[in-house]
């Protein structure tokens, strides 16, 4: 209950409240990417790398800050689904599959809002995440994968920096390849 309590300026609505895990079905294409991911390793990661590299400054009063996990929810359905930051922020309000996916499980909306989260948070957000966290929560994400089965450290490839297919910039990805391919000279 920890997220509503912080996003409750938007989910202090009248009515019933709807249950995300009751809305959204098992085989919903959202539902089944955010049960993938270990969110709770990869919030924790995030909130120690942030409480170390940008240490509160918060200001008595005002709203209490979006929780880490829909912040990166957020940050990971953005790119998962080819939207902008007010796009995503949008569908936030209006998709209960990507409340869902931000670890919001009951709702009590409040029509009147016209936004949960703004762009400019979920920028700020992302300016916060350098290499180095996301080093740690591509690690997390790996480690969760071959710990369920559905994926074999052998298989396992990473290649950070994509290209465009026919290209002929060499990736650590394509040395491997190469270096297995190459018939062994002993």
């Amino acid at each position: 209950m920890g997220i509503l309590r912080h996003l409750q300026h938007w989910l202090n609505g009248q009515g019933p409240q709807l249950q995300t895990t009751e809305f959204v079905p098992e085989t919903h294409a959202i539902r089944l990417w955010a049960d993938t991911f270990p969110w709770d390793a990869m919030v924790d990661t995030v909130s120690q790398s942030f409480a170390q590299r940008f240490p509160k400054k918060r200001a008595k009063g005002g709203r209490a800050p979006i929780p880490p996990r829909v912040l990166l929810a957020l940050e990971l359905l953005k790119h998962e689904l080819g939207e902008s930051d007010e796009g995503i922020g949008q569908r936030l309000r209006t998709d209960v599959a990507v409340m869902y996916a931000c670890g919001i499980r009951k709702v009590q909306t409040d029509g009147s809002q016209s936004h949960f989260v703004l762009p400019e948070t979920l920028a700020q957000f992302r300016r916060r995440i350098d290499q180095d966290l996301m080093d740690k929560l591509v690690a997390i994400q790996a480690a969760a994968a071959m710990e369920e089965g559905l994926v074999s450290p052998a298989h396992l490839l990473v290649d950070t920096f994509p290209s465009e297919q026919g290209s002929q910039r060499v990736t650590d990805a394509t040395t491997l390849y190469k270096a297995q391919k190459k018939p062994s000279s002993h």
